[in-house]
């Protein structure tokens, strides 16, 4: 493991390293006792999970607010957390047992991060959160029209909504009305990969969210904007 993220993320610290390594070994370990990868095969891990994760690094700033919405088991904003930590992370999932594992994973890493048990929607909607962060961060979450209610309502006016999509012209054109009506103006940019197409779209918001977003629970997905 160690060998393949030095070849496959030459910037990586040795600490760094460490952590990814000790991070590794804790996905295997839980993963025979709950679902939280279907990959877990060394090199896919890193390639896939790993290194994909990072691919935010360079849009957001020093000292950021980041929300990692539908985290589950720790990506993206884990591993964007073990090469930048001084990034003020919340780590929201839905399912408690999924919310365990990422309290473990940061402890034996010695890191620290917020973790919240909430569904998607109603952390939007909670007061505590609403309109706090720099940026919101979402990896194989759901469609894109969707994943913009769920994420943009957390951000500050001028914060950015961080999408990871293979190729997503299509899903883009599909949430044009949702990027319309949530105040954002969007920018695509390629990652390079060699297991396929991936790209990020990064929604920033010019206006206050309308506050009937997001929707109630369930909404969001039943009936995309």
């Amino acid at each position: 493991m160690r060998e393949l993220l030095q070849q496959t993320i030459p910037s990586l610290t040795d600490d760094a390293c460490d952590k990814f390594v000790a991070y590794y070994a804790l996905l295997i370990d839980w993963n025979t006792r709950m679902n939280l990868t279907a990959i877990t095969e060394p090199e896919e891990v890193v390639k896939k999970h790993f290194l994909d994760s990072l691919a935010a690094l360079p849009y957001l700033k020093p000292g950021a607010k980041v929300a990692d919405v539908g985290t589950g088991a720790g990506f993206p904003g884990i591993p964007l957390l073990i090469v930048r930590p001084d990034l003020k992370m919340t780590l929201v999932d839905s399912l408690q047992k999924r919310i365990g594992f990422l309290q473990t994973v940061l402890q034996t890493l010695g890191l620290q991060a917020q973790t919240v048990h909430a569904r998607a929607e109603d952390f939007g909607r909670n007061p505590l959160y609403r309109a706090s962060f720099d940026a919101a961060v979402s990896r194989a979450v759901a469609q894109l029209p969707i994943l913009l209610e769920l994420t943009v309502p957390l951000l500050k006016v001028g914060g950015k909504a961080i999408c990871y999509k293979g190729d997503a012209l299509e899903e883009r054109k599909n949430a044009s009305h949702a990027e319309h009506v949530l105040h954002t103006v969007c920018e695509t940019v390629s990652v390079p990969s060699d297991y396929g197409v991936r790209s990020l779209l990064i929604y920033t918001k010019n206006a206050p969210t309308p506050a009937i977003y997001p929707r109630k629970a369930g909404t969001p997905s039943k009936n995309p904007l």
